[in-house]
Order: structure tokens, then sequence, then C-alpha cells
């Protein structure tokens, strides 16, 4: 016959270790949401190392957005990205990525990267975006315009219109596009969370979209 205080140990051993191995399974799975995202082999074609970035590092959301700064959508959504990266503040990364449809649009990604090398660049897509119905407008375009508003941003113009020629922003703007293609973005603004496309264009559908990927 078996020892009774035996037994019961046994049982509150296998207990203990079932209620240990389904925490480390919880935490795990909690772990595995948090950082899925940027372990998928995928990844990098959702987020570049070059692409400017915004908001936390170590983020819980990656919201990827292919965009085009003559696009007047893009310009619409603009304000509303701002709102969605203030209210999850620290557990978002905004990763901008190129997808040029407008005649301008290479132009003003030209001046955007510049003005990076400058440390410039978040102003200076406020400033483009601000102006655009100048510049870019769709039925009388004058580019030529935007340089009467860039220097709002405190640009070196002079620098800024040599570093427009640095090739690489064109090496980067071709791997933009491929990833686009890739990835089936056919219009702009163009959103992924955490590598899910946007199922509902709204800004209601791209809140909540975010918020669902929030873990507590």
């Amino acid at each position: 016959m078996k020892n009774p205080k035996m037994l019961f140990a046994i049982g509150a051993f296998f207990i203990l270790g079932l209620a240990f191995g389904i925490g480390a399974k919880l935490y795990k799975n909690n772990q595995a949401k948090k950082f899925s995202f940027m372990a998928r082999d995928n990844a990098s074609t959702f987020v570049r190392d070059y692409a400017p970035k915004k908001g936390a590092d170590d983020a819980q959301v990656y919201l990827v957005e292919f965009f085009d700064p003559e696009c007047e959508s893009c310009r619409k959504f603009h304000p509303l990205v701002k709102s969605i990266m203030s209210e999850f503040e620290g557990k978002i990364q905004l990763v901008l990525r190129y997808a040029p449809f407008h005649a301008n649009s290479v132009f003003a990604i030209k001046i955007l990267e510049a003005a990076r090398k400058q440390e410039k660049y978040w102003e200076t897509l406020d400033i483009l975006y601000e102006h655009q119905d100048v510049w870019g407008g769709h039925h009388d375009p004058k580019p030529e315009l935007v340089w009467n508003y860039l220097p709002k941003a405190g640009l070196n113009i002079d620098q800024l219109k040599k570093d427009m020629e640095d090739p690489k922003i064109i090496e980067n703007l071709e791997q933009d596009k491929k990833d686009g293609e890739l990835l089936a973005v056919q219009g702009t603004p163009t959103f992924f969370v955490n590598g899910k496309p946007l199922e509902q264009f709204s800004y209601q559908a791209l809140r909540d979209a975010v918020a669902k990927e929030i873990t507590p």
C-alpha cells in the first residue's frame, strides 16, 4: 500500500508542474505575439533598414505605410496617423515606404531623403503636405514653388539640392517599388499592421487594427 503522503506529494508536484508549464506557455505565447512580426523571415519586406522610422524601438506594433508625398489621400491621413502614434506612444513604430504613383513624386521623395541628412525629414514631410495643393496639384502642379516653403523647415537649401542627387536615394526607391509590388500595393496610402493589410480603408479601421495588436 502506497504512502498517502507520498501520493499527495506526487500529486502536488504534478499540479505544480502543470501550472508552471501552462504559465510558461502563456508567457511564451505573449512574448511571441509581441515580437513575432520582426522575427518573421519576410519582415524585411515590410521594414527595410534604410526606411524612415518614428516611434518605439521595441514596438509591439509596426505600422508600415506605403505612401506618395503627392497623394491627396496620404495628406489627409497624415494627421490621423499622428493621432494613432500619440495614442499608442511607446508601443508603436511607424515605418514609411515609398510608392511613387504621381508625376512629381520622385522629385518630392528626393527632397525628403535629402532633408533626412539634415535631420529635418519629418518637418519637411509636414511642409510638403501643408502646401501639396500648390506644388503637387493634380490639375496644375507647380513643383518649382516648393522651394518657397522648404526654408520653413530650417533646411540648408544649397546642401539639400546637392544631396538630392545621391544615387542611393533611387536605389532605395527601387527596392521600395519591388517590395510594394510583392505586397500588391496598388494605391496610396496602403497600410500594414504587423504585416497584416488593412481590411477596410478608414481611420477607425486603422486605429482598431493597431489596438488589436497591443498586449496588456
